[in-house]
């Protein structure tokens, strides 16, 4: 394969610097009081001027459309370049980075803030157009190749903003007018000719071509953000915007060869999806509220606010890999030379309808694809990154569930306001009852140092027991019931839910009574005498009932020539199969600064993994430090390593050409993949943390022929 020479530490810097007053008196009681001092306002006061810097690492995403199109006055259908998502895009891997300047101005009134901004960003956008589409006459052309590339590499837009302050955030919505330029190149060789090889080179390489056209665009854009005050002049901030362009006037565009081809007119569209992460600096200052009480960076809490909760985050991963030894690539393989960047955002309601009836519901939006589309690591190394990704916000209802709790006396715990936690009071022993849907980590496998890659480790590998085949939708969450019973010692938790309708399905099998997975787990709690700190041992067992294919009688029926293409036989003798599994996971303190964790976990490894990821068996470990010693309390960095493997007919199955949740390289000389974590989260305030994470992949997707991988990441994460 052609490779390009990227230097490791551009990547890693591209990756890693991609993240009105109304004071209220009091009245005197006499006259001869002292006047009381004005109440300091709730929200930060944004009026003025500022300027900044933005920038996206693969989170910025271009689709030109043409048509319509003729060849010697013929019309041919539709086509167009692709969003970054489509297999037939060949572009989907290409790393899009985008960034400039922006400034503007601010008013204020009250909490509401209203204002105009101006931007100017370059870009690299790059969208081809393959050989595959229907009428130019190369649809059977062997291998395929691009006969119109479109590039954009300057933006600018004039916005207005109106938003809501509250604390030190801002969230706010934006219209107005955007502009860009593009660039179309094609090329029709004429393949009686031998031309194929030469468009290829030309097209690829940036040389000769038959046809260039330059157009300007100017259209409207829509969009929203958040920024938050870091100090009393600087703020940082996620801005989505979604640009639409419009088309262009007709122009022609080369002509292709041969007796059934001739001049080219078409008209072009364009529309963008981008984000950026925002540095912003206030030259005259902001007016900030104090802060709320001392709270963890990743968990705020704001007192007991009645029956009500409201909580939110947002969290922004730009994560990039140099290039690494690949000798060739499979429909699933990892992509070196490329930088992606996901984000989410989320909303946490609760509500408590009695003294132990709750009920909850988180909207989320999310945005963005992991490396390789979230594909080639068994172990992927973006927590955030999802299979059904997007390149733009996609709302989803990821959690709406009743939470019942029965109190069986004794003692009583306090616990405080929080995401997915209305303020209240239980007894330590009681039982809890939970119905609709929700996340089998919400309940399960937790673990304080190791299983949030919103706050802590990235890797899957790290933040979860790996092999545990828990039944999802591609987001991560399914519909089903939870019980647990709870006393100060241990708890015992069991959960019966819907599995997908078949592997890395985005939709759940209604058909509970025949097809579903069942999960239980037990929790000990204790305190080590020797170190008189606190630990965890859970032990977990799961039983999935999911539609899948055998990995032996696959193998089988393909070494017998029944079937050519080994998935064509997966996808034949899929039925409802059982899949079986288990494990244990420690939790411990050394110190009140440095915690231990560790995961074994394994399945049976006969079947098909119907949600997760492609690994039987996993073993994983670290440590996680509070800053504490070196004056930095609520820093935290951590480091872990983990270890993964298939069963012999797993391997079997992948060395076949099998594709599967994941990984599928196409041919597979085995070897353990495993993986070195480490990462630093520096707190910037109360609730907003930057961390820089790094991470070592040997042999991704079990593959020794590729690899070793380095990743570099960024991750600013915000709670509200």
């Amino acid at each position: 394969m052609r490779t390009r020479s990227v230097p490791l530490v551009r990547t890693a810097a591209l990756v890693l610097t991609a993240p009105l007053l109304a004071p209220v008196a009091a009245r005197a009681a006499d006259l001869f009081a002292p006047r009381p001092t004005a109440q300091a306002p709730a929200y930060t006061d944004w009026s003025g001027g500022y300027v900044g810097l933005e920038g996206s690492a693969g989170g910025s995403y271009g689709a030109y459309s043409f048509g319509p199109t003729t060849i010697g006055g013929r019309p041919v259908p539709p086509f167009k370049s692709g969003d970054s998502t489509g297999r037939s895009d060949q572009g989907k891997n290409a790393t899009t980075a985008t960034g400039g300047l922006f400034g503007g101005w601010n008013w204020q009134a009250g909490p509401w803030v209203y204002g105009i901004e101006a931007s100017l960003d370059a870009a690299n956008l790059k969208r081809p157009v393959p050989s595959t589409i229907a009428g130019f006459g190369y649809a059977d052309a062997t291998p395929a190749f691009n006969i119109v590339r479109a590039k954009t590499d300057l933006y600018g837009a004039l916005r207005a903003r109106l938003g809501y302050s509250f604390d030190r955030y801002l969230i706010y919505g934006t219209f107005g007018l955007a502009g860009a330029n593009a660039r179309i190149l094609a090329n029709y060789p004429d393949l009686d000719a031998g031309g194929q090889t030469a468009a290829r080179r030309d097209l690829d390489a940036g040389g000769q071509t038959a046809a260039r056209r330059d157009l300007d665009y100017v259209g409207f854009t829509l969009g929203a953000g958040v920024q938050y005050a870091i100090t009393d002049s600087l703020a940082l901030g996620i801005d989505y915007r979604y640009i639409d362009l419009g088309g262009s006037r007709r122009f022609p565009l080369g002509a292709v060869p041969g007796d059934a081809g001739g001049p080219v007119t078409t008209r072009a569209s364009f529309n963008s999806n981008q984000l950026f992460a925002r540095l912003m600096w206030f030259p005259d200052g902001l007016k900030v509220p104090p802060d709320p009480d001392e709270t963890a960076p990743h968990d705020p809490d704001n007192g007991d606010t009645g029956r009500f909760s409201l909580h939110g985050q947002t969290t922004l991963i730009a994560q990039g890999v140099p290039g690494f030894r690949s000798p060739y690539e499979g429909a699933q393989s990892l992509i070196p030379h490329q930088a992606r960047q996901t984000t989410t955002a989320t909303i946490f309601l609760g509500l408590k309808l009695t003294d132990s009836t709750e009920v909850y519901y988180n909207p989320e939006f999310s945005q963005g694809f992991g490396l390789s589309r979230t594909l080639g690591v068994a172990g992927f190394v973006n927590g955030e990154a999802q299979k059904a990704g997007a390149p733009f916000p996609k709302l989803r209802s990821n959690r709406y569930y009743v939470k019942q709790t029965f109190g069986l006396g004794g003692e009583t715990v306090e616990v405080p306001d929080g995401p997915n936690q209305v303020a209240t009071r239980y007894d330590a022993e009681r039982i809890t009852l939970i119905a609709g849907k929700f996340a089998l980590g919400d309940f399960f496998d937790g673990n304080i140092y190791a299983h949030d890659p919103r706050v802590d480790f990235f890797n899957w590998s790290l933040w979860g027991s790996s092999a545990w085949d828990f039944p999802a939708n591609l987001p991560g969450f399914t519909q089903g019931v939870y019980a647990e019973y709870n006393r100060p010692e241990f708890a015992i938790r069991a959960a019966y839910t819907q599995v997908p309708k078949e592997p890395s399905s985005d939709v759940l099998d209604p058909r509970v009574f025949r097809r579903a997975g069942l999960n239980v787990e037990f929790e000990e709690r204790h305190v080590l005498p020797w170190l008189e700190q606190p630990g965890k041992i859970r032990i977990g067992l799961f039983s999935n009932v999911g539609v899948s294919a055998n990995n032996r009688d696959v193998v089988t029926l393909t070494q017998l020539g029944l079937f050519d293409d080994i998935n064509d036989a997966v996808a034949a003798t899929r039925r409802p199969r059982r899949k079986t599994g288990g494990y244990i996971n420690l939790e411990q303190a050394l110190t009140p600064e440095l915690g231990l964790f560790a995961r074994a976990s394994l399945n049976d490894g006969r079947t098909e993994n119907i949600s997760f990821t492609d690994i039987d068996q996993s073993f994983s470990g670290g440590l996680s430090l509070k800053g504490k010693a070196w004056d930095r309390p609520d820093d935290t960095v951590g480091i872990g390593a983990a270890m993964n493997g298939l069963s012999p007919s797993h391997r079997a199955a992948f060395a076949a050409g099998y594709l599967g949740l994941l990984i599928g390289d196409g041919r597979l000389k085995y070897g353990t993949e495993r993986a070195l974590e480490t990462y630093y989260a520096l707190n910037l305030t109360k609730f907003v943390t930057l961390t820089f994470d790094y991470q070592f992949i040997d042999n991704p997707g079990y593959n020794r022929d590729r690899g070793p991988a380095h990743f570099f990441a960024s991750r600013l994460h915000a709670d509200f």
